[in-house]
C-alpha cells in the first residue's frame, strides 16, 4: 500500500516539517532538576476536589524545584463543553491560590502556547499525517451502531471491550476498499495501529507508586476524530512533549490508559514525561469506604467549598495533610508559616486510597480562621457575601464598626484564648445574624413565662447603656434576687431547693430575649454593640410574646 498517498488523501495539504515544531517549542531554559508540571482540565463545568488535589501537588513540585506550572485547557470534546466552564475553572483555582506561571489566559511566557487544544489542531494533524505515512495509523469507517454492537458482543463473550485484534475490522482493509469508502464519502476516524502484545508486560516506574507492571497496549485507539480534532490521548502526548512537561501528577484512574500513552510516545518518537498517579479520595460510608462520587457527594465539587465559604488556606492545609504524610507534623510545629516553606515531595504521597474527612477539614478551618484579625475576617466574609450571600447579609457590612465589634467579640480577640466558633463563611454569617437582624425564633425559655416576663420587665427598667460591665452585672444580680433566683452562685450550689435557679438562669433569659440563643459570647458586650434602643426593642418584643 502507498501510505504516503493515503496520508495525502486523508489529510490533504502542506504541513510544516515535523522538525520545525521542535524548533518552535525548544527545550526550556531552566535550572537542572527544575520540573515542568501542568494542570489540564476539560471545560465540562465541573472542577472537583481531585483536580485541586493534583493541582496542589503539581504546583508545589514545580515551584520547589525552581520550575514551571502551566494551565492547559483540554477542549477537544465539544459535546461535553459547557459555556463559562473555563472561567469557572480559573475562578476556582484562583480562589484556592494555585499560582500558575503561564497558560490559558494566565500571562507569562507564551512561547509554548496556544494553551487551548482546539487552537493547536494543525500540530496534531501534522503528526497524524506522519503516522499514516509511516503505516502506524489508518482510517476507520465503523459507524456508532457497529461499534455498539461490537461492545455488546465482547461483553456477551466476557472478553475485553475495545477495538483490537480480530475486532479491528478496518485495520486490514485493502487499498481498494479504503479508497472505495472514501470515494463514497463515508465519514472516518484515524486510529493508531498498535504494535503491542497483551502477553508482554512493561515495567514502569511511577513517581508515587514506585515500580509497577502494566500490559502492553493492543487497542487501536482513535487519535483523530471525524471532525479533524484529536482525542485526549493523542493531544496530550503532543502537548506534553512540546510544552516540555517533565512530570505529570494525575489521578490513579489514568493508570488504565498508561499503556496507550506509553505506546503513543514511542510511536511519535518522543521522550515520555515521568508520571505519578496519586491515590483516589475516599469517603467512609457506613462500614465501607468508597470513592467520592459526583452524584452522591456535593463536597467533591470545588464550588461546594466556595459556596459554603471555606477559607482557602484551610482547604490547602487539609489537602496537604492528605498529600504528604509528613506535612501534618510540620504544620503543628509551624502553624503560622507560609505553606510554601514545607518541602513537598512526590515520594511522600500516599500509594493507596486516602480518606477524606469533612469533620477534620472543619476543625482545620476553625483553627485557621481563629488566627485572623477582625479586619482580615471582615474582608473574608464581605468577599464571600458579595458573591454568595443574601441581600440582608450583604447589608451587614454597611456598618463596619458594628461588624468589627461583633467579630472581635465572637473571635475572642483580646481575650486570654481565641475562640474557634467559625468554620466557614456561611456558618459564621449565621452565627453573626443576631447582631444585624432580630431573631425570628428563639431557643426555649426554661423558666415559667410569667417569671421570664417579670425578669425582662425589671431589666428594661434598670438597663442603661452607659453602665460598665460590673455595674450591669450588679443590676442583674439584684433582678435575680428580686425574682427568687440566687444572686450568688455559691448560695445556689449550697441550697438549690431554696431558689428558682441562679443568676446564670436570669442571664440566659436576657440572652434569649436579646439574641434568640441560650449560648452566646459575653451578653453585656453584645448589648453594647446592639445599642440601647435595639436592646430594649428586643426586650419589649420578648415581653409581648411572653404575655400572650
Amino acid at each position: 500500500m502507498d501510505y504516503q498517498a493515503l496520508a495525502e488523501r486523508l489529510l490533504p495539504g502542506e504541513y510544516p516539517p515535523l522538525q520545525s515544531y521542535e524548533e518552535k517549542y525548544p527545550p526550556r531554559d531552566l535550572p537542572k532538576g527544575a520540573e515542568v508540571t501542568r494542570l489540564a482540565p476539560s471545560p465540562t463545568g465541573f472542577i472537583h476536589l481531585g483536580n485541586l488535589f493534583a493541582a496542589i501537588a503539581n504546583e508545589r513540585i514545580a515551584h520547589i524545584s525552581g520550575g514551571i506550572l502551566y494551565l492547559r485547557i483540554e477542549d477537544t470534546d465539544l459535546k461535553r463543553k459547557v459555556e463559562g466552564a473555563v472561567e469557572a475553572v480559573k475562578n476556582a483555582l484562583r480562589y484556592f491560590d494555585i499560582k500558575f506561571d503561564e497558560g490559558a489566559e494566565i500571562g507569562g511566557d507564551d512561547t509554548y502556547g496556544p494553551w487551548y487544544q482546539r487552537q493547536r489542531a494543525e500540530i496534531y494533524r501534522a503528526f497524524v499525517k506522519h503516522l499514516i505515512a509511516e503505516g502506524r495509523a489508518y482510517p476507520c469507517f465503523c459507524t456508532e451502531e457497529e461499534l455498539t454492537a461490537l461492545r455488546e458482543e465482547q461483553t456477551q463473550k466476557k472478553e475485553i471491550t475495545g477495538y483490537y485484534g480480530k475486532y479491528a475490522k478496518c485495520r486490514n482493509l485493502s487499498e481498494e476498499e479504503i479508497y472505495r469508502n472514501l470515494d463514497a464519502g463515508k465519514p472516518f476516524v484515524i486510529r493508531l495501529k498498535s504494535m503491542g502484545d497483551p502477553a508482554n508486560k512493561i515495567r514502569f516506574h511511577d513517581e508515587i507508586k514506585g515500580d509497577i507492571t502494566v500490559t502492553e497496549n493492543d487497542q487501536d485507539v482513535v487519535i483523530l476524530k471525524s471532525d479533524g480534532i484529536p482525542t485526549y490521548h493523542f493531544a496530550h502526548a503532543i502537548d506534553d512533549h512540546f510544552m516540555r512537561t517533565t512530570l505529570v501528577i494525575r489521578g490513579e484512574e489514568w493508570l488504565a490508559s498508561l499503556p496507550i500513552h506509553i505506546e503513543l510516545f514511542d510511536a511519535l518518537g518522543f521522550r515520555r514525561p515521568r508520571y505519578g498517579h496519586n491515590c483516589s479520595l475516599m469517603k467512609q460510608d457506613g462500614e465501607t469506604r468508597r470513592k467520592l462520587s459526583k452524584r452522591k457527594d456535593p463536597e467533591l465539587s470545588l464550588e461546594f467549598y466556595r459556596k459554603e465559604g471555606y477559607f482557602a488556606r484551610a482547604v490547602k492545609v487539609y489537602m496537604l495533610t492528605l498529600l504528604n504524610s509528613n506535612f501534618e507534623e510540620w504544620y503543628l510545629k509551624n502553624p503560622e508559616k507560609p505553606l510554601e516553606e514545607f518541602r513537598f515531595t512526590a515520594a511522600k504521597m500516599s500509594k493507596s486510597g486516602t480518606l477524606f474527612d469533612l469533620d477534620k477539614l472543619n476543625d482545620i478551618s476553625a483553627n485557621e480562621l481563629s488566627r485572623l484579625s477582625a479586619e482580615e475576617m471582615f474582608d473574608f466574609l464581605k468577599t464571600w457575601a458579595e458573591e454568595y450571600g443574601t441581600d440582608a447579609q450583604k447589608g451587614y457590612f454597611t456598618d463596619r464598626g458594628k461588624m468589627l465589634g461583633a467579630l472581635t467579640l465572637c473571635m475572642g480577640i483580646g481575650g486570654k484564648k481565641r475562640r474557634k466558633d467559625f468554620k466557614t463563611a456561611s456558618q459564621a454569617m449565621e452565627c453573626l445574624k443576631y447582631f444585624f437582624e432580630r431573631p425570628e425564633g428563639h431557643d426555649p425559655f426554661r423558666a415559667e413565662r410569667e417569671i421570664c416576663a417579670a425578669v425582662l420587665g425589671d431589666f428594661r427598667a434598670a438597663y442603661r447603656r452607659e453602665d460598665d460591665a460590673q455595674t450591669w452585672f450588679s443590676k442583674i444580680k439584684e433582678i435575680a434576687a428580686k425574682n427568687g433566683f440566687a444572686a450568688e452562685m455559691k448560695d445556689y450550689k449550697a441550697d438549690p431547693a431554696a431558689y428558682r435557679g441562679s443568676v446564670a438562669d436570669v442571664a440566659e433569659i436576657l440572652r434569649i430575649a436579646t439574641t434568640g440563643r441560650a449560648n452566646t459570647p459575653d451578653l453585656w458586650t453584645i448589648q453594647q454593640i446592639l445599642g440601647e434602643e435595639e436592646t430594649l426593642r428586643r426586650t419589649d418584643s420578648a415581653i409581648t410574646e411572653l404575655s400572650k
